[in-house]
């Protein structure tokens, strides 16, 4: 690799030139983004599209919002880094185990890598649980990097996120979780870093809270991408080359009277083979539950007794609502993800089905809409993919004959808008 560049996973990332902002829009549907285009709501957003670089791509899977999050910032699927869900099952200590919660990642990130080239880098993200993980060797004692989230912005210390909670809030009150403006601060506390140069390259994670709750053309959907489309104009204004990417789409789980449209697996499981022979684990769940309510398009099912895996798996698979019943090495294979923390069994949902264990268990009366959305299945793995420069000749022809990935997106802003040779 030349001396301007990073070498991570696998893949060879030149140090910018100019700074370099990639969002993570969380939740962003491409129905989102077409809707906005067609009635000219996001003008910012659908010029990025028409003039620079346009594509859709594939989340990671399953498509939940750690996974996708850890795999952008390091280039590379779950099979990689280890992170393969919110939430999973420890099979050694019989724990339900919050993934970032569960020690480093098993990778080092693009991140971590520009700030120990001497970049200056800062990572902004909505929710705090993603936070530790983007931090890893980016931020901390005897690290240059600065990380933190809009949810726990006013506790920020300059030795664990490289960046005073003064700063961090810059005056302004920390949002509430479940707010559109838990988003919005993260925008405009990239803007003000790299207004004052404290970061030349800034990763910035979203919430979904708005896609959970509203329909594209809905009031307040529209409300929001017009707020965030005002602050990437900022950012292009700023003289910065824009990446946006989503972690997952979104999808209506609702029947037509408004009620969730929800399989209760474990009590499927249990009916046939009786309680404590199966464990199900959602690995959308994450303290957001007034999101989604624990419910999304993929669980796994770990086989607790002495069950027969493929009758397992066979009975899975003929429930109405269930696509797919892969057993753990398939499921692995097919969707790049680390053996270890797979189930024995994956299971992912028909489009507009919801997954969920025991009828009970899950908060549905702390939805923030009336209708449920969710995500996690092969439905919701089309996202977005937008650079605001135009590809050079490599990269076009990279995008034209390859299957784009969503951590794709710093090697196409980093190395595909520069000129060839430079």
């Amino acid at each position: 690799m030349p001396d301007n560049s990073i070498y991570t996973n696998g893949r060879g990332y030149l140090l910018p030139k100019i700074p370099i902002v990639v969002i993570c829009y969380d939740g962003f549907d491409p129905s989102y983004l077409a809707d906005a285009a067609i009635r000219r709501i996001s003008p910012r957003v659908s010029d990025m599209a028409e003039n620079g670089f346009y594509a859709s791509a594939h989340s990671a899977m399953p498509s939940f919002t750690n996974p996708n999050n850890v795999s952008i910032v390091c280039g590379a699927p779950p099979r990689v880094h280890g992170i393969s869900g919110n939430y999973w099952y420890d099979r050694a200590t019989g724990k339900e185990v919050m993934m970032t919660d569960a020690g480093p990642l098993s990778a080092p990130t693009i991140l971590a890598g520009l700030s120990q080239a001497g970049v200056k880098v800062a990572a902004v993200t909505a929710k705090d649980k993603l936070r530790k993980a983007l931090a890893v060797g980016l931020a901390g004692e005897g690290l240059q990097g600065i990380a933190f989230s809009a949810e726990k912005a006013s506790a920020c210390t300059v030795a664990e996120h490289g960046i005073s909670g003064e700063e961090a809030q810059a005056g302004q009150p920390v949002p509430d979780q479940y707010s559109p403006e838990l988003s919005l601060f993260v925008l405009d506390a990239g803007l003000r870093l790299l207004r004052t140069g404290r970061a030349q390259v800034l990763y910035l994670s979203l919430s979904d809270f708005v896609q959970h709750a509203h329909a594209p053309g809905a009031p307040e959907s529209d409300a929001f991408i017009r707020s965030v489309d005002r602050r990437v104009g900022a950012l292009l204004d700023e003289g910065a080359t824009v990446g946006i990417v989503a972690d997952h789409g979104m999808t209506d789980l609702s029947l037509a009277d408004g009620s969730p449209n929800i399989l209760y697996l474990g009590d499927r499981l249990d009916a046939r083979y009786g309680a404590g022979q199966t464990r199900v684990i959602c690995p959308i769940t994450d303290p957001f539950v007034r999101h989604h309510g624990a419910l999304g398009g993929f669980v796994r099912v770990h086989i607790l007794g002495d069950l027969d895996h493929d009758e397992v798996r066979d009975f899975v698979s003929r429930l109405p609502g269930v696509e797919l019943a892969l057993p753990r090495e398939e499921m692995c294979r097919r969707f790049d993800q680390p053996m270890e923390r797979e189930g024995d069994v994956a299971v992912i949902a028909g489009k507009g089905v919801a997954l969920g264990t025991h009828k009970g268990a899950h908060a549905l009366g702390e939805l923030a809409g009336a209708r449920l959305r969710s995500h996690g299945s092969v439905a919701e793995r089309d996202v977005p993919f937008l650079v605001s420069q135009p590809l050079n000749a490599t990269y076009r022809r990279k995008a034209a004959t390859e299957q784009l990935h969503n951590y794709d997106i710093f090697d196409f802003v980093l190395n595909g808008t520069r000129s060839e040779g430079n």
